[in-house]
């Protein structure tokens, strides 16, 4: 691994500040914040901003906000994404943890979609594929994408007289019904299915959110009985989130605190 260069790093400590407060600084403030010299910082900063990196504040001498090079360069990034490809390198950093099944899944109208998907290495497992379209009110991924869909959305796609398919006995079929867990894991940013598309298997399931704050998929985390249980689910529930959480940053996702 070749030597970081220490101009360049400070170049990035100080474009990264921005990422924090109302997006303005001024030389001071990054003097202050990455206690560096103030010869350094001016010099740093007369670089960024005659490349368009950033750009003076109008109406506010000396401070200064992110230029258009950052905006096209996050631009040009989130054009060269691949969900689904995103989506299996996560999946298999959770796989790897939990060793259980882990996928990630797309909305489309009334069903999910499994876009990525990681095995167990288990001998008892769930079994499925990628590609594979289940009904999403039978799934944890798929409720907790039908709770992501504003309220509108929602009814046009399971109206109050929604005829529901049961995959198991443990299927929600009532539409009513439906809502009422929709809104628990809207309350929770959680969904959990037990035993609803597979007799023998429960999930957990966490959103994914693009870098507008969209859900634009789900992640899960799939368990045959056998090695189910109030603790194990507390735990996977855990994992799910950081790792929609992980996806969902590589999507260009940002939590503002």
């Amino acid at each position: 691994m070749g030597r970081l260069v220490p101009a360049v790093t400070r170049a990035l400590d100080i474009l990264e500040l921005f990422l924090d407060g109302d997006g303005t600084l001024s030389a001071p403030d990054i003097v202050r914040r990455l206690q560096l010299p103030r010869t350094t910082v001016h010099e740093l900063v007369t670089t960024l901003s005659a490349r368009a990196y950033i750009v003076p504040v109008q109406g506010q001498p000396g401070r200064y906000r992110l230029g258009v090079r950052p905006y096209q360069l996050g631009s040009r990034y989130a054009e060269q994404l691949d969900l689904a490809a995103e989506g299996q390198q996560v999946a298999r950093t959770v796989a790897e943890t939990c060793d259980e099944t882990v996928h990630v899944a797309i909305l489309e109208y009334t069903d999910v979609i499994y876009i990525a998907k990681v095995d167990s290495t288990h001998a008892v497992r769930m079994v499925s594929a990628a590609g594979r379209r289940l009904p999403a009110h039978c799934t944890s991924v798929g409720k907790m994408l039908l709770a992501s869909l504003p309220e509108v959305e929602l009814s046009a796609r399971i109206p109050d007289d929604a005829d529901l398919l049961a995959m198991t006995p443990n299927s929600i079929t009532d539409p009513a019904a439906l809502r009422e867990a929709l809104n628990r894991i809207r309350e929770r940013g959680l969904a959990v299915e037990s035993r609803e598309s597979n007799p023998d298997v429960s999930c957990v399931a966490a959103p994914v959110r693009d870098r507008t704050g969209k859900v634009v998929a789900a992640i899960s985390i799939s368990v045959p009985m056998i090695r189910w249980s109030d603790e194990r689910r507390v735990e996977l529930e855990q994992l799910a989130v950081k790792g929609a959480a992980q996806l969902s940053e590589r999507l260009g996702h940002r939590v503002v605190a």
